[in-house]
């Protein structure tokens, strides 16, 4: 009886090993199709698009020994969603920097889901703004750090290629296709300025003009200190729609990210306080009648004033608790 069931335990071992390495092999089998379709549809297109049934299928369902980057977006005309056309853009060059690159792999892929084509999703992730870039790791849900800080960092491919180097440990360099315009407008303007010092060749007096390179000089220095510089490192939106009520922001609510807008008007109204201090400056020291000087004192005092308040309120509003104010809060 003892040797009966001695062989019995170990037929019933027998049985359970072989059903293991049975479900191992499926395992491996579902795997690799799934890379192999991945792969298929990648060397087609850098960004797969993906419907409900695509994304339950290849990422959400395991197993999965490769990291997904997915852009939630809605591209579609009657969304209106400006800035999802411009992040696509950038996008679009970080996946196909991805693709082209020597070090292409299939560790790592870049997707997108269209809430027109894949609403299902958007309603089991909770997701209700767009565009939103999440990293699905090859095991477990993804982590708070895993979803992307489009209002911080802005969408720019250089942003989101550190991004997904920090939570993937694969580093992407960004070739951008060649920009021609930039060039080409330089060489405009040159061509506008030689001409122009040809045709007054006999008589070059303005280039002594300092009122001229003064005023080139301000616009420089407004355009540095109203951020467009951070603008053309981080690629920002221009402004932020909110979904649910249509309401449109210019002013970013962090001290740490701004919106294209936002260096706008901060440059409007820098200037407005320049030309406000000019003004004062010139009914000190000019020769004009009396009248004159007291009004162009008069009006140089409102717009010191009035540029200055609004720029202190706007300040107020990105730095939270900030305790001082002036005319507007």
């Amino acid at each position: 009886m003892a040797a009966f069931l001695r062989v019995l335990a170990l037929a019933f071992l027998a049985v359970l090993a072989g059903s293991g390495v049975g479900g191992q092999k499926k395992k491996e089998m579902v795997l690799s199709e799934k890379v192999n379709q991945l792969m298929e549809w990648a060397s087609k297109r850098s960004v797969i698009r993906l419907n409900g049934d695509k994304f339950r299928r290849l990422i959400k369902a395991p197993p999965r020994n490769y990291s997904v980057i997915v852009m939630f977006t809605a591209l579609q005309p009657h969304r209106q969603c400006v800035v999802c056309k411009q992040a696509d853009e950038e996008y679009q060059i970080l996946a196909n920097s991805w693709r082209y690159s020597s070090a292409f792999t299939n560790r790592i892929f870049f997707a997108m889901v269209d809430f027109d084509e894949g609403s299902d999703v958007f309603q089991m992730l909770n997701m209700n703004s767009a565009p939103t870039f999440i990293n699905f790791p090859p095991k477990g849900k993804p982590k708070k750090g895993d979803t992307y800080e489009l209002q911080v960092r802005g969408f720019a491919a250089e942003q989101l290629a550190r991004w997904v180097a920090d939570r993937t440990d694969v580093n992407i360099r960004v070739i951008r296709p060649p920009n021609y315009a930039g060039p080409l407008m330089l060489g405009l303007l040159l061509a506008v300025i030689g001409g122009l010092v040809y045709l007054r060749r006999s008589n070059l007096d303005f280039l002594y003009n300092k009122t001229g390179w003064a005023f080139a000089a301000l616009c420089f220095v407004l355009a540095m200190t109203s951020g467009q510089m951070w603008n053309h490192i981080r690629g920002p939106p221009y402004a932020h729609k909110n979904p649910h009520t249509g309401q449109v922001s210019y002013i970013h609510g962090s001290s740490q990210a701004q919106f294209v807008a936002e260096t706008h008007i901060v440059l409007l109204f820098n200037a407005g306080v320049t030309l406000g201090m000019v003004l004062l400056h010139e009914a000190a020291t000019s020769d004009l009648e009396v009248m004159k000087r007291k009004i162009m004192c008069m009006a140089g005092i409102g717009l010191v004033v009035f540029f200055f308040s609004w720029l202190l309120s706007i300040f107020r509003s990105k730095y939270h608790g900030y305790p001082y104010s002036f005319l507007m809060s």
